[in-house]
């Protein structure tokens, strides 16, 4: 009866002891350093993470332990099974190596037998490791049971090894038959608890994971564009209508650094989309580029508009651009009823990052139309001046010895230059580019006097097309420029196009061959050209040449088939 009350005791006290135990392993599981135990420990900063933290419990379990007999009854066991069950044999070995050598180190007749016991209880979690890895059930490594059965296995062991290694028997046996069942019980159960305080652990963090996820994603995936639109009051006010609906929280603004451009929410009916900012929280987000919280309590927050504002918490996030600087903030609020979720609060930054993109991209696309309109502008002054002159010399040598000639110039100059000016959109079908090529081609025939002939092979399917503006009468002007104007003999320019699938490819082949690729590119037109295509297409689009020497030089203008116009 005597000895059943020490066993009743001696488990009270282990449990007490692994009850210690777990609390400090649960106060370790809000720190970083709990993140790689939370999975099947494979990359060697995590194993040795795992091996610091398991030794560290491996030798905690032995100073809590219980003096009888010149020996300790103690919940070591757990350190050394659990960290060997997710770092592994070599994890496994090297935490029961440091609590077995750690338990010598303090004495007792029992000491070489616990030292010994503890490496191989390590050895028992890292075999079971592998063993689970090589069967492809990694995700048994996790299960409560198998820390228990493991431990269970584990603390049978080492009461063995007691009984064979301990000197004398007689003292080793009764220390067994008193402290087998306790340590066992209370070593297996501390195991299967302190895996499941790490499973507890890692599902908190996957559901608030995967809680942040679902809203960034549908907050991502309602807001597409709305900024790029413009950094605006109408803009502001539905991406503030999308963010309340979906974080749930008591109101969202939207500011830039100096008024207010949307806000939805509690308050709605004093804070003014337009207004200038008034608070003071705001203000400082802005001037130093921090994250502002006032909850209320630690950081004071009264309505800088209203005293009668039922809004009780304010979230101020900065919205940054290029360079990391300041253009706006979101700020996120919560009723005097109600704190703000650590959730909401890092939603809040994510989505501020979000906007910071949206309107970062929206600048880029409109610097995007505005370099291709002056790329545009750069392509009619580039081709006006000069081809002007050489016009104006054919029309003199031609006005008085054909004035009906000279007559069909004028008209051909008037048609290219109308057509040049007027163009005020970034594209055009492929028809007018082909009677913008021609009435250049007409004055050029006139100033060549039957040294150029000129193919058009363009189907009349193809004409509706659309293309970017002035891509085809650079190409036409480099072939007469620099290959045809060339030659002494008769030179002749084709211009193909052909569509295959959902590609667009117009050909201007001159009969020259007299292409040189430059260094520096193959001429601003050109250039100008292909960047366009590129830019607005991809890289699998622009211009591609090829040349045979003295024969021919193509040059093939490539790009996705459009039928429909787009605005610009």
């Amino acid at each position: 009866m005597l000895e059943n009350i020490n066993h009743i005791a001696l488990i009270g006290s282990l449990m007490q002891q692994m009850c210690v135990y777990l609390v400090i392993a649960y106060l370790l599981s809000k720190t970083p350093l709990f993140a790689p135990l939370m999975q099947v420990t494979v990359r060697l900063p995590d194993k040795l993470v795992c091996y610091l933290v398991f030794s560290g419990f491996c030798i905690l379990g032995t100073y809590l332990g219980f003096q009888i007999e010149g020996a300790i009854a103690n919940t070591r066991a757990i350190g050394a099974v659990v960290g060997g069950i997710l770092g592994g044999p070599v994890v496994g070995l090297a935490v029961g190596l440091t609590g077995g050598l750690h338990r010598y180190s303090l004495g007792g007749f029992t000491d070489s037998a616990c030292a010994v016991s503890t490496t191989i209880e390590g050895l028992i979690g890292g075999g079971l490791h592998f063993y689970l890895l090589r069967r492809h059930r990694a995700e048994h490594l996790l299960h409560p049971m198998s820390a228990f059965g493991a431990t269970l296995v584990a603390e049978i062991m080492q009461m063995i090894i007691i009984l064979l290694m301990a000197k004398p028997f007689d003292k080793a046996a009764f220390l067994v038959a008193h402290i087998a069942l306790p340590m066992v019980l209370s070593n297996a159960v501390g195991a299967a608890l302190f895996m499941r305080l790490i499973l507890d652990r890692r599902e908190t963090l996957e559901k608030y994971s995967i809680a942040f996820s679902a809203k960034a994603l549908r907050i991502a995936e309602r807001s597409v564009g709305v900024l790029m639109q413009g950094f605006n009051e109408k803009h502001c006010t539905r991406m503030a209508a999308i963010i309340r609906e979906e974080t749930g929280v008591g109101a969202v603004a939207i500011t830039d650094c100096e008024k207010l451009l949307g806000f939805v929410g509690i308050g709605a009916d004093h804070h003014v989309p337009g207004t200038p900012i008034s608070s003071p929280h705001t203000f400082y987000a802005i001037a130093h580029n921090e994250v502002v919280y006032a909850d209320g309590a630690a950081v004071p927050y009264h309505c800088s508009v209203s005293k009668d504002c039922k809004l009780g918490s304010s979230l101020v996030i900065p919205l940054r651009g290029e360079e990391n600087r300041v253009f706006g903030t979101i700020k996120l609020y919560e009723p005097k009823s109600k704190f703000f979720s650590s959730l909401n609060r890092t939603l809040g930054e994510g989505i501020a990052r979000l906007l910071s993109n949206q309107v970062l991209a929206g600048k880029i696309e409109e610097q995007k139309r505005l370099l291709a309109q002056s790329e545009i502008k750069l392509l009619q002054a580039q081709i006006n001046p000069h081809f002007l002159f050489n016009a104006l010399n054919t029309l003199a040598a031609v006005i008085r010895r054909d004035p009906e000639a000279a007559r069909q110039i004028v008209h051909y100059l008037s048609t290219f230059f109308r057509k040049s000016l007027k163009r005020v959109g970034n594209e055009a079908t492929l028809r007018d580019e082909i009677e913008h090529v021609d009435s250049y081609l007409q004055i050029e025939l006139a100033r060549f006097s039957g040294r150029l002939d000129v193919e058009m092979e363009v189907s009349d399917d193809l004409l509706h097309l659309r293309l970017p503006a002035f891509s085809l009468q650079p190409i036409v002007e480099n072939a007469i420029k620099y290959g045809i104007s060339q030659l002494i003999e008769p030179g002749r320019i084709t211009i193909r196009a052909q569509r295959q699938n959902d590609v667009l490819t117009v050909v201007v082949e001159d009969s020259a061959g007299l292409y040189q690729p430059k260094p520096d590119g193959d001429g601003l037109g050109m250039n100008l050209v292909d960047r366009r295509i590129k830019i607005r297409y991809g890289a699998a689009y622009g211009i591609s040449v090829t040349c045979q020497p003295d024969c021919w030089t193509r040059v093939a203008i490539r790009l996705p088939v459009e039928e429909e116009a787009i605005e610009c």
